[in-house]
């Protein structure tokens, strides 16, 4: 039988819940939309990230989703702002 990490993986990712991956895909995603230079771009990856964090179940965020709500609200606020003062 052929030998799989999947309980090495398993294990590794134990520790960690939704609202971790959501954030880590939130810096990855800004972090790939900045070098094309548009701030509506990034404006608008921000408010679809404020969205997922705001609607997420807080059963699936871990012990303190108070936090990541309140990141979903300010990621709300700050995007339109963003969008509205981009200039392409």
């Amino acid at each position: 039988m052929a030998f799989t990490p999947l309980p090495l993986v398993d294990d590794f990712l134990l520790s960690y819940h939704v609202g971790h991956a959501l954030l880590v895909l939130f810096a990855l995603s800004i972090v790939g939309t900045i070098p094309l230079g548009s701030r509506k771009l990034v404006a608008l990856n921000a408010s679809l990230f404020g969205v997922l964090f705001f609607v997420s179940p807080a059963s699936q965020l871990g012990s303190d989703p108070f936090t990541y709500r309140m990141l979903g609200v300010a990621l709300l606020v700050v995007a339109p702002i963003l969008y509205t003062t981009a200039r392409e």
